[in-house]
């Protein structure tokens, strides 16, 4: 397992760093631990399940690493002990807030991969989630729920999906749809239905704001 001493910047919230000025946070490490961890969980999905295609392969990975089972694993691991935090965030409940503890464990991978590199980083992921957790059965999310939990636990807001064109005669109509958040559109899908197009709007959304 890792030596935490050496990831000490990993657990310093960006709070705490209003009181301690000078003090870089762990932002930029979450950063690179979140692209570290899409790329490793890929790859060991990608050998263990040999012929799944890339959508189911792809909605595995966000069930995997979806902010709750993150969170779940600082947790476990006790980095919500080991956290930095101002008085503020630590009255309001910080340790226990699951996008906190979640962004805490990217950054920890992130921190491990420049201080060891990919393959300590590998190993790590290999004993926090084993194989057996990842081929495990589980009911994974459509493309609208993985948007809405994304978009959510990144304090982006919740999409709102609206009818653009519903083209055809009723028997075969097309519909065209686009999926808001704070007013903006993120993303277009069309199909044969509405829940068609809304699907595909969402899919649309994900490879754009969630790229990895």
């Amino acid at each position: 397992m890792i030596n935490l001493k050496k990831l000490d910047l990993a657990f310093i919230h960006k709070s705490y760093c209003n009181e301690h000025p000078g003090l870089p946070s762990n932002e930029r490490l979450e950063f690179l631990g979140d692209s570290i961890l899409s790329l490793l969980v890929s790859e060991r999905l990608y050998v263990l399940f040999p012929t799944s295609p890339e959508g189911y392969l792809t909605a595995r990975r966000s069930h995997l690493v979806q902010t709750t089972t993150l969170a779940q694993k600082s947790k476990d691991l006790g980095y919500d002990k080991l956290l930095k935090l101002s008085r503020g965030e630590e009255d309001s409940g910080g340790r226990q807030n699951i996008g906190l503890l979640a962004n805490t464990f990217e950054a920890v991978l992130g921190a491990l991969f420049l201080d060891s590199g990919i393959e300590a980083s590998r190993e790590y992921l290999r004993e926090v989630f084993p194989d057996n957790e990842l081929l495990a059965e589980v009911e994974l999310k459509d493309a609208k729920s993985l948007l809405q939990e994304k978009s959510q636990s990144k304090n982006m807001g919740t999409p709102s999906y609206r009818t653009l064109q519903a083209d055809g005669p009723d028997h075969a109509k097309i519909f065209k749809i686009e999926v808001v958040i704070d007013g903006k559109q993120i993303g277009m899908g069309s199909g044969s239905s509405k829940q068609k197009a809304e699907t595909a709007a969402a899919q649309d959304a994900l490879v754009k704001l969630f790229p990895a």
